[in-house]
């Protein structure tokens, strides 16, 4: 069945207005869609505009992970003294962001390159944070990055 120029207009104003009033249901028939290969039926400014907010969603949960390890690192390495009865939750923290993040890399290794490029950013701003939140001196943690990739993937690295 060929569509009119018209029908087709309709037809993704349809699509359009189901993406704003029921957006799961959107999905469901754009899968559809696509298992059954009727391109025509697809809302595809909606469908790219979803395409590019998983690749952002990905990276930003990369960056996320982290900066929350390299806070969590930080307390152990340099504030542990104070904090020692917090130090059991900051170890488990950093063990499931670790999980988390080679989850993600695991399902994306392309994303290994973020990584290595946003490593000394993340370090900064969980080093910020922590400082802010806690209204720390920013003394007590070195400006420049003290871990390693390697130690920041390595499930047996907390420092001592």
């Amino acid at each position: 069945m060929v569509l009119s120029n018209t029908q087709t207009q309709e037809k993704a104003k349809a699509q359009e207005n189901l993406y704003d009033q029921d957006f799961h249901l959107w999905l469901e028939q754009t899968v559809k869609s696509l298992r059954l290969k009727q391109f025509t039926d697809l809302d595809l400014e909606h469908l790219i505009e979803e395409v590019e907010a998983m690749g952002r969603s990905e990276k930003r949960e990369i960056k996320s992970r982290l900066e929350v390890i390299f806070e969590h690192l930080l307390k152990l390495k340099y504030w542990l003294s104070e904090k020692e009865h917090n130090a059991r939750g900051w170890r488990g923290t950093v063990i499931e962001q670790r999980r988390q993040l080679k989850g993600v890399l695991a399902d994306s290794p392309s994303l290994k390159t973020l990584l290595i490029t946003e490593f000394d950013g993340c370090y900064d701003h969980g080093r910020q944070y922590l400082i802010r939140l806690n209204q720390l001196e920013p003394t007590l943690f070195p400006e420049v990055n003290p871990f390693t990739i390697e130690q920041i993937l390595d499930d047996d690295y907390f420092p001592q």
